[in-house]
């Protein structure tokens, strides 16, 4: 617990206090993680409010320190002590940090043959069904203890616990990055208790201003996968998938999307999340 016990002080001392209690675990423990994301990641604006982002594996792997970053950050991360999070918007924000971090981690330090995999799926699943696909793996270590990325996505973010205590949101699914250019956009900066609320909003409606993750054409909705794949965390959210999604784009996209009456998924796109792999970075 972050507390101190106040005795009597000037009002300018005790500001000072209550913002120290008040420290986020983000910015506290994911500090290596802020550099990768700041060297790395270029987040690109389009023409109609959309966003996607790529990031620069060539140049991290080019640079030495890039692994010295990511150990220093796995080694904050294996010492956390998880018990100091406090409330909802400190502990989505942690959560979601560790998911990009260590994807980011995973694609950097496993290089088969010394290159970088094409799509996470190169690690096993899909290609190899007897190997654990990256998602399943139980090796990335928080607060000693290993976890898996669909442990903190399925288990933790958007599982019983959180949805129990009213933690659970949807949102997540445009938040946590799965290194692939179908991926709702990596941000260059981290989540933390303060910017929670406006990035999952933001990421939410700016993904659904690009052609991955929607398009109406006439009376067909064409959405991302993650509405097949996670059809009822969208159902809990709003009611129904239509329903999440006119709450979250613009008023004018909102209209058309209430007159559609098919949804189509559209496919998705697995190719690593690197600029060369976008359209929009070429």
């Amino acid at each position: 617990m972050r507390c101190l016990r106040f005795t009597a002080a000037p009002l300018f001392l005790l500001a000072i206090w209550v913002g120290a209690a008040q420290a986020d675990a983000s910015r506290e423990v994911y500090g290596p993680f802020q550099e990768i994301l700041e060297q790395f990641v270029t987040e690109k604006d389009l023409a109609g409010g959309g966003l996607v982002s790529a990031f620069d594996y060539a140049a991290a792997t080019d640079q030495a320190k890039t692994l010295q970053t990511l150990a220093s950050q796995r080694e904050a991360l294996a010492k956390f002590e998880l018990s100091g999070l406090e409330g909802k918007a400190e502990s989505v924000a942690f959560w979601i940090n560790a998911y990009n971090f260590f994807m980011l981690n995973q694609i950097l330090t496993e290089r088969p043959d010394g290159e970088l995999v094409e799509s996470v799926w190169d690690y096993g699943g899909r290609v190899n069904p007897f190997v654990d696909n990256v998602f399943e793996r139980e090796k990335f270590v928080i607060d000693g203890k290993e976890y898996s990325l669909d442990q903190m996505e399925k288990q933790i973010l958007l599982g019983k616990d959180y949805a129990d205590r009213g933690w659970k949101d949807a949102r997540v699914h445009f938040a946590v990055n799965c290194a692939a250019v179908g991926c709702p956009p990596l941000r260059g900066s981290l989540y933390t208790a303060d910017s929670l609320e406006s990035l999952l909003a933001e990421n939410t409606r700016r993904a659904f201003l690009t052609h991955y993750h929607l398009k109406v054409e006439g009376e067909t909705l064409y959405v991302t996968e993650l509405f097949k794949w996670y059809e009822d965390d969208f159902k809990e959210a709003a009611g129904s998938r239509q329903a999440f999604i006119q709450e979250w784009v613009d008023a004018s996209l909102a209209e058309r999307v209430a007159q559609t009456s098919t949804m189509t998924f559209i496919d998705y796109d697995w190719s690593l999340n690197r600029p060369s792999n976008f359209a929009e970075f070429r």
